[in-house]
């Protein structure tokens, strides 16, 4: 449970319909393996204990007596598993029967959690034998293993809190109670639930699957939580109906792991409890909190490491399916382009003035402007795109910004800045041999100075093309590119950058084009401030900075979340195994809180742009941080990472 994460399992076992013994013998099994497995919530389907399908043979007193004595018995396997376990049996209580999950964890039963909804309509009809729970609470008496009586609570307000991992909240409500209108698991929730796990017996008919996935993962996200569905199998009887097992572990409306069906067995999946709850934290509409009616029964766990098999995508800005990625691209383009297309309408400005270098932020900008002109129906001619060559300009670059200038119909102007730079150095007493910051900057104000000036001549606005990525990390020169009178690029990371372009590339329908947008994007990241070596870019961004693959991972975690480094480094060990090793992930991410710390006054002045995503760094938008933030504790726990390395 190290970092938040627990490994939970919803298990499927085959049993056999009103028989409590077999039936005992495979949940004890199959308990075993799982927490073998790493598992430390392990959740069984409805009535495993004896069989959902039972029919009036729950009238059996027989049946009753027996499945109590075998529950108990389910109990007492617990004692030496580290887990917290939920069985599906029938209780008796005051002559009432109730379709319950007992909570099980050391060898005790900890509460009994009855069905609230108890469905009597179509196939279903268990309102002839079950009594629905209701939000009082009894205590029912049960002999332990010295001959006490002891009392245990039956309700459906009970909260399993961890004693040891305090945020580890489990609550639980029965199948139908999912499908209702109103069900349990929204008030448990706002108890501080953070897990709520359902044992099921759903039935199989055409289209149920989906209907049935989409309200558990839309529960989990409704609630910010993590719900573990399970659901019965083969073994039930198929008299009438047939059950699959479509067992689901989702978390905050992600589906993290499912069962196939028709096939009985153990899912498994690593919930991040850290994540949930930094969400609610986040969330001010999450409440308000309602634990009054709640009792809160402690167990026990070893706070270990949890083992993960749960992945993390390299890029978590980036969509990975083909067909989603395509749908996410084509939104964040209406997205910057109509933020564009607002802002040109709101001034009456004619025309945009664009500093175009042949790389992708600025190919990006222009993609964006030509559709938000489009959109306004002005003529492209009004995009005036200059291309602005001096030290560090590569033939390969200014080409490209040549090319795609003409391409998309924009006015392409060229202003050469070698001998405007060069004024400007001996005006300042600055030796043009010296490839310093201020030989950097200085060309780097003199491009901007260029653009907004320009912008007066047409009447236009200057579009900024730095990305968020580099607004994060302080990569762009103070009233420099990073100044501009609408930046379209703001929100978009530079991981995602690239996606956006070959998206544009592939869909733009002109050959000559989608070539050119596929040589930016085998060109090296670079501002082009030192001079090529052998007609070569020579800067080259990620070798000074750190790649942007592992920035953007450090970005999304750090401020989506609000992950300690210490996480973060464990998530992206595991995700970029292969590609970079540990010291390596040290090393950037170490340089990532260094210059996000002190690089923070560049984003708490930024022009206005848009927000595309979950994640920004505008002062207006989800970063609201003072620049003079200190970064000592975050810079000093990856001091203490690389001493356990």
């Amino acid at each position: 449970m190290q970092d938040g994460f627990v490994r939970v399992a919803a298990v499927t076992p085959s049993i056999k319909v009103a028989d409590p013994v077999y039936n005992r013998e495979q949940v004890v099994a199959a308990m075993q393996e799982a927490v073998a497995g790493g598992a430390k919530i392990v959740v069984f389907p409805e009535l495993v204990m004896t069989g959902y399908t039972c029919g009036d043979l729950f009238l059996q007193k027989l049946l009753l007596d027996r499945t109590h004595d075998e529950l108990m018995e389910v109990a007492a396997a617990t004692k030496t598993l580290d887990a917290l376990v939920f069985v599906g049996t029938p209780w008796v209580h005051k002559g009432r029967l109730y379709n319950c999950m007992a909570a099980l964890n050391r060898g005790e039963l900890l509460g009994l959690v009855p069905k609230t909804y108890i469905p009597n309509y179509g196939e279903f009809y268990e309102k002839r034998h079950f009594t629905p729970g209701n939000e009082e609470t009894f205590d029912v008496d049960i002999t332990d293993e010295e001959g006490d009586e002891i009392g245990v609570p039956l309700g459906t307000n009970l909260l399993f809190q961890c004693e040891d991992f305090p945020d580890l909240i489990v609550a639980g409500e029965v199948c139908e109670d999912l499908w209702s209108a109103n069900p349990p698991s929204i008030r448990h929730a706002l108890a501080g639930a953070t897990v709520i796990v359902n044992s099921s017996a759903s039935d199989e008919a055409t289209g149920k699957a989906e209907y049935r996935r989409s309200l558990v993962t839309g529960q989990s996200g409704r609630l910010i939580c993590s719900y573990i569905y399970c659901s019965a199998g083969e073994g039930e009887s198929s008299q009438d109906l047939v059950f699959s097992g479509h067992n689901m572990i989702a978390e905050n409306g992600a589906l993290l792991a499912e069962a196939d069906r028709f096939q009985n067995g153990i899912l498994y999946s690593d919930i991040d409890i850290d994540k949930l709850v930094s969400e609610r934290r986040r969330n001010t509409c999450f409440g308000p909190v309602d634990d009054e009616n709640h009792e809160t029964i402690t167990f026990s766990l070893k706070v270990t490491e949890t083992k993960l098999t749960r992945t993390f995508p390299q890029t978590p800005f980036v969509p990975g399916g083909q067909r989603d990625r395509a749908e996410r691209c084509e939104e964040i383009l209406s997205i910057q382009s109509m933020g564009l297309v607002k802002r040109l309408a709101h001034t009456g400005c004619k025309h945009a003035v664009i500093g175009i270098s042949g790389g992708l932020d600025s190919t990006l900008a222009l993609l964006v402007t030509v559709r938000a002109f489009d959109r306004l129906k002005l003529p492209r001619e009004g995009i005036v795109a200059v291309t602005m060559p001096c030290f560090g300009t590569t033939d390969r670059t200014y080409r490209n910004a040549c090319r795609m200038a003409t391409a998309t119909g924009a006015t392409l102007r060229e202003i050469p800045l070698a001998d405007a730079v060069r004024t400007h150095f001996r005006d300042i007493g600055h030796d043009e041999a010296v490839h310093d910051v201020t030989y950097e900057n200085g060309q780097a104000r003199e491009r901007t100075q260029v653009l907004m000036d320009i912008a007066n001549q047409v009447g236009g606005l200057v579009i900024g093309t730095g990305d968020m990525s580099e607004l994060a990390l302080g990569w762009a020169t103070y009233n420099g590119d990073h100044m501009s009178m609408y930046g379209v690029n703001v929100g978009v990371p530079k991981t995602l950058v690239r996606h956006l372009v070959r998206c544009y590339a592939d869909t733009c329908g002109d050959e000559a084009l989608a070539a050119t947008l596929q040589d930016v994007l085998d060109t090296p990241v670079s501002p082009e401030l030192l001079p090529p070596e052998d007609g070569k870019i020579s800067q080259k961004t990620e070798d000074l900075v750190g790649p942007y693959e592992l920035h953007d991972f450090f970005l999304y975690y750090m401020l989506r979340f609000g992950f300690p480094p210490r996480k973060i480094y464990r998530l992206a060990l595991r995700t970029f195994e292969g590609t970079f090793d540990a010291g390596t992930i040290w090393k950037w991410m170490r340089i990532f809180y260094r210059r996000f710390f002190a690089q923070q006054f560049k984003p708490s002045c930024l022009p206005d742009g848009p927000r595309v995503g979950s994640v920004a760094v505008s002062p207006r938008g989800d970063l609201r941080m003072p620049s003079d933030a200190c970064g000592r504790i975050w810079l000093e726990e990856m001091e203490h990472l690389r001493e356990q390395d």
